[in-house]
This record gives structure tokens, C-alpha cells and sequence, in this order.
């Protein structure tokens, strides 16, 4: 295994023969020991450069403006929210981050909608504030998806599976997208704020197609009690996506592919020596179907890797996540 993240190239998965084939899977699961990989994909970049442009457009206005697109009920899954509200789960002090959230939803009549009315909800986008964004945002939300359920058959393959096993848990799953503003440190209150604390995500993987600063760290080694964790900046090459993995995928792999643990912090420029700018990133989060059972795959149960992990539905584990995070709205503890 490694404690590097490699890079390897989706296209040559595809693309290639046998041989390449197999050796993309080898690389993606040897990186996926640190919960992250990079990829070369063929995502336009004047897509990314117009959604990019977009939100910052957004979070340019003025806060009254912002705070109009909140959207009540929704716990963070979709519309505007705000600073010093998410929290990471091993942190008491809020993020410093603004975000504006995003996906699919289904038909009023769908049963999943039914049976999880909280979790479906109508977009919430800032046309009438940044008109053609609605637009603009659903062919990001388009094409970063199709980038992850392609992604999603290597994996399925370094686990043993079937290729196709992740397509039918993908069909309407509530796919999360995240723009995020961190703002300059400079400007948070009093407190020992990063722009995002150390956490893991909830879903089964992450794509961050860009970043326009630097920030992202990565956990290679967790703390011990005669060592401290060590954190890796993570550096993908140009035009390449950064891809990692959630609490879902590690459930389902049986521990073989764990969570990448991560933050995101401001540094001083190497250069300047002082810098306090801002920082944009656009993510999405790849959810499975909300009555996914997330179980280890019997393709990961051996004698010598017994199931790690109980069936536990995704709904149910995405809604505690949520509470841990402070997103629940009645019930914040900071």
C-alpha cells in the first residue's frame, strides 16, 4: 500500500486494454489507502470556469441578498448557508465557510420521496440574483456525476464486484453539490476557526474538479499516542480532479478502502509571506439510493477480514452525520 496519493488516468481505464485496465485499478485502490486518489478526466474546462464564475458572482452579493436563497427545513442540503454554522464532528468551533448547495430531486409522486420527504428537495438557486445560473449549475451537477459513477466501476472492480455494482444504488440517489467560500482568516471572529476542521465525509466519494487556492490537506497517519498525525497538502496535477472516499464506501468495502480523513486550512504564502486572501471550491457528494443498505460487500468478508460493520440504511446514517455536524436546524450546539 502507499501513503501517497498517485494519479492515475480514468480515459486509459476506459480507453485501454486489459492490461491498462488492470493496472488503473491497482493504482486507484493502492492510492484509496489515504482515502484520496487524482484523476485526468475529460471534463470541459470552460464549463468549470463558467460555474466558478457564477458563484462568485453569489457570494459577492451582499449578505441580505444571501441570506434570502437559505432555504428552511433542509438541513445544509440545499440553498445558501451561512458562516460559522457547520462543524466539523471533532471540533466545537464552527467552519469558516459560506456554501450554496445544490442537486437533483425527484417527482412529488416518487416513493423515495415519499417515504424521505427531508431528504428530496427542489433546487434552491439564485437566478433572479445571478440569472443563468440554475443552467449553468445543472451541467456541473451533470458532468461531475457522470465523472463519479464512472469512477465508481474501478472501484467496484478493486473490490471484487461486478463493474456495474454501484449503477443501480446511483439511480436517484440525493447527489449533493457544495460551492464553498472561505473567506480570509483575517476576518473570522475570535476563535481557534479553520476554514474547515478535520472530518471524514458521509457518502461514498467526493470529486473537486478545482480549487482556486491552496488549502486541502490530506491525513496520511492518524495520531498515536507517542506521534502526531501527519497532513500532506494535496497537490493534483493541472486539469486533474481530486477524488476520496466516505464513511458509505468504507462500510461497503469492510474497512479495505477507508474514509480520507481531511481539512481545509489557510496558510501563509511562500512567496509573500503573508497572504490572507480567500479561497473557492466546488464539490460534489456522491450519495447512494436513501434505502441503500450499507453492508460490507461479500466480495470483502473473508476469514482473515471478518464483516468489520452492521447493515445500517443510508438515510439513517446520513441523518446522524448531519446532527454531528450542527446542520440539524432545531437542534445546533454551537
Amino acid at each position: 500500500m502507499t501513503d501517497e496519493i498517485l494519479d492515475v488516468d480514468l480515459l486509459a481505464f476506459e480507453r485501454g486494454d486489459a492490461t491498462q485496465r488492470r493496472a488503473v485499478v491497482d493504482g486507484v485502490m493502492r492510492s484509496l489507502a489515504t482515502g484520496f486518489v487524482y484523476t485526468a478526466t475529460d471534463l470541459s474546462e470552460t464549463m468549470l470556469d463558467d460555474a466558478y464564475g457564477m458563484l462568485r458572482q453569489f457570494f459577492e452579493l451582499d449578505q441580505a441578498r444571501k441570506d434570502a436563497w437559505i432555504a428552511p427545513g433542509t438541513h445544509g442540503q440545499a440553498g445558501y448557508t451561512g458562516l460559522l454554522v457547520e462543524t466539523a464532528a471533532t471540533s466545537e468551533v464552527p467552519d469558516w465557510k459560506e456554501m450554496l448547495n445544490w442537486g437533483p430531486t425527484v417527482p412529488e409522486g416518487h416513493p423515495m420521496r415519499r417515504k424521505y420527504p427531508h431528504r428530496f428537495h427542489d433546487p434552491v438557486l439564485p437566478e433572479a440574483d445571478v440569472p443563468g445560473i440554475t443552467a449553468v449549475l445543472t451541467e456541473f451537477h451533470e458532468r461531475v456525476f457522470d465523472t463519479q459513477r464512472r469512477f465508481l466501476r474501478i472501484i467496484a472492480l478493486g473490490l471484487g464486484a461486478h463493474e456495474a455494482l454501484f449503477e443501480d444504488l446511483l439511480k436517484d440517489g440525493p447527489v449533493l453539490n457544495r460551492a464553498i467560500r472561505y473567506p480570509p482568516m483575517s476576518s473570522a471572529p475570535e476563535a481557534p476557526h479553520e476554514w474547515a476542521g478535520a472530518h471524514a465525509d458521509i457518502n461514498l466519494t467526493t470529486v473537486l474538479p478545482r480549487a482556486t487556492e491552496k488549502g486541502l490537506q490530506v491525513r496520511t497517519k492518524a495520531a498515536t499516542e507517542d506521534t502526531a498525525a501527519v497532513w500532506v497538502d494535496a497537490a493534483p496535477p493541472e486539469g486533474h480532479v481530486i477524488l476520496n472516499t466516505g464513511i458509505m464506501l468504507e462500510r461497503m468495502s469492510n474497512g479495505i478502502i477507508p474514509s480520507g480523513w481531511h481539512r481545509v486550512v489557510a496558510d501563509a504564502d511562500p512567496v509573500a509571506g503573508n497572504w490572507d486572501g480567500e479561497r473557492y471550491s466546488v464539490v460534489q457528494f456522491c450519495h447512494p439510493t436513501p434505502w441503500t443498505i450499507l453492508a460490507p460487500l461479500p466480495s470483502t468478508v473473508t476469514p482473515d477480514t471478518p464483516a468489520r460493520f452492521a447493515g445500517i440504511e443510508a438515510a439513517d446514517l446520513l441523518d446522524q452525520v448531519l446532527y454531528e455536524i450542527n446542520l440539524v436546524e432545531d437542534a445546533r450546539r454551537v
